[in-house]
Formats: C-alpha cells, sequence, structure tokens
C-alpha cells in the first residue's frame, strides 16, 4: 500500500528489495519468453502518477499480465517510487510481469538525467542509487511474446542478427558505449534504408529492409519497441513491421504527448489504449 501511495521505502528495504529482485532476475534469461495474454507498455520515466493510471486503465497485477520495455527512471520526479513498484512487483508476481533493460537503466545516464540526484535528495546518500543500477545490470535485454513478437527498448543491432544471438551476451554488466548490447537499447527505426549512424551518439538507425530481414530470419510477425516519443502514445513504421509504444503522456509534464499501451488477447491480436 505504501508504494502505490508514492511513499518511499527506507535505505534498508530497498536493499532487501534489490537483492530479493536480483535472486528473480539472475534466473531469467536475456530473452525471456512471454505468454499471452499481456500488455506492453513504453517508457515510463519516473511519472509515478501516470504508471498509477496505466495499472488503473489496463488492469492491476497480477489480474493483467505486463511487460514493461525500459525506462523508468529518469527525467520525471518520482524515479525511485516509480522504480521500487515495478522492482516490487517483479518480486511478487516474477510470472506475470516482465521489466526488461532501458538505455536509462544505467549508471552513467541516471547521473545525468535526474534519479542520481532524486536518491541524494530524498536520501541524503547515494546509497539507494547504488542498489538499483546494480540492480539494473541483471534486468533482461528482450522478451518474445507467443514466439512472435520481439519486445525491446530500443531496436536492432548489426552485430545480433539472430534471437540465439541476443541469448548468448553477457548482459551482466554496465551499458557499454558500442555493441550489440548498447544498440539493443539505443537503436531507432529509420525511413532511410540499411544501418545509419545513430544521431544520439549511441546504436544504429535501422531501415525497413533490415527489420524485414530480421522479422524472416526469426519467424517474427513484429517488433515493439519503445524510446522515442510519440505524440499519439503509439506508431507503426516499416510497413506495420515496427511499432513504438510510448507510455509516459505529457512527457517531462510540457511535451503535450498522449501515452498508450498495447493490449494483446490470447490470439495475438492487438488494441491500442492511450491515456493522457
Amino acid at each position: 500500500a505504501t508504494l502505490r501511495e508514492c511513499k518511499v521505502l527506507s535505505e534498508a528495504n530497498v536493499k532487501l528489495l534489490c537483492d530479493k529482485a536480483r535472486e528473480v532476475l539472475i534466473n531469467e534469461s536475456n530473452l525471456p519468453q512471454v505468454s499471452c495474454p499481456v500488455t506492453v507498455c513504453g517508457d515510463v520515466h519516473g511519472q509515478f502518477y501516470d504508471l498509477i493510471e496505466l495499472f488503473r486503465i489496463g488492469g492491476e497485477a497480477p489480474d493483467t499480465n505486463y511487460l514493461f520495455m525500459g525506462d523508468y527512471v529518469d527525467r520525471g520526479y518520482y524515479s525511485i517510487e516509480t522504480a521500487t513498484l515495478l522492482v516490487a512487483l517483479k518480486v511478487r508476481y516474477p510470472q506475470r510481469i516482465c521489466i526488461l533493460r532501458g538505455n536509462h537503466e544505467s549508471r552513467q545516464i541516471t547521473q545525468v538525467y535526474g534519479f542520481y540526484d532524486e536518491c541524494l535528495r530524498k536520501y541524503g546518500t547515494a546509497n539507494v542509487w547504488s542498489y538499483f543500477t546494480d540492480l539494473f545490470d541483471y534486468l533482461p535485454l528482450a522478451a518474445v511474446v507467443a514466439n512472435q513478437i520481439f519486445c525491446l527498448h530500443g531496436g536492432l543491432s548489426p552485430n545480433a542478427d539472430t534471437l540465439d544471438h541476443v541469448r548468448a551476451l553477457d548482459r551482466i554488466q554496465e551499458v557499454p558505449h558500442e555493441g550489440p548490447l548498447c544498440d539493443l537499447l539505443w537503436s531507432d527505426p529509420d525511413e532511410r534504408p540499411g544501418w545509419g549512424v545513430s544521431p544520439r551518439g549511441a546504436g544504429f538507425t535501422f531501415g525497413c529492409d533490415i527489420s524485414d530481414v530480421f522479422v524472416m530470419t526469426n519467424n517474427l510477425t513484429a517488433i515493439a519497441r519503445a524510446h522515442q516519443l510519440v505524440m499519439d502514445g503509439f506508431s507503426w513504421t516499416h510497413n506495420q513491421s515496427v511499432v513504438t509504444i510510448f507510455s509516459a503522456p505529457n512527457y517531462c509534464y510540457r511535451c503535450g504527448n498522449k501515452a498508450a499501451v498495447m493490449e494483446l488477447d490470447d490470439c495475438l491480436n492487438y488494441t491500442f489504449i492511450a491515456f493522457d
């Protein structure tokens, strides 16, 4: 109840929670299999009250199964409360909720975009930041829903063209500056074909031709990802083979965008639910 009221746990309890969560996550592969029905969510970015609204609209866990595709912290005012609630749900309902790693689940990025400073402000030390960022190293990199939809935070990598490549990566580390682990968390789809230099300074842009080959090679039907602000909360690209889902409404409390989640039923039929 405390967590849903946007209250922070004691430092000692955060450590206990992160220790428990590590025990759960260490047993998950880089690429967990997720079954339907499931509700797929994009970036949340510390917007705690919008996360509560997401659960109100999409259904509470564990009655609804959830797959979150990363970026729980930074930018918003309540990164600690947001991360704590999602990690607690993972520990409590490990089969009902899947939480993937986003590019913001890293030591370097959180020192720039707010999570580190929030931990210092609310706890007086950086210990809680350390507990969480150590835990983030254990988050899976991607998930496959019903063997058909590849879900991840960012996008594809020229160095990981099969699901087996993703499974074989050593994920338990800080997000590197380059290489497949970095690309999966940083890349973006693009209108231009082939691989391109990313304006983000990490990862790549990838064209429709790249998505087509990846989907075909791995016997998939689609790729779902987050990472980019889209004004309607969701946006299809690459001939309906790639969908971007963004779940932080009015991002940074000023962007004016809608948020959305993607509900997948038992037969993999999808419905988008948008909210403000």
